[in-house]
């Protein structure tokens, strides 16, 4: 029984660090322009990886047909 408080206690100190982590962050201004962080991208990964999904989408949507009828 003691262990489970243990744990029902540390988990809710868990939450309020994560909390506290937040509203750091939130008044920090870090959340300023989120929408920036999915362009950003390793240089070596562009040159080596597969083509972006938009390249693929455009590729697909070229007038072919995928199945015949």
């Amino acid at each position: 029984m003691e262990l489970t408080w243990i744990a029902v206690v540390a988990s809710l100190l868990m939450a309020a660090a994560a909390a506290c982590v937040f509203i750091f962050a939130v008044k920090k201004d870090y959340f300023h322009n989120i929408e920036d962080a999915k362009y950003q991208v390793f240089w070596s990964d562009l040159e080596d990886g597969p083509p972006p999904p938009a390249a693929a989408q455009e590729k697909r949507n070229d007038g072919s047909s995928e199945r015949s009828r």
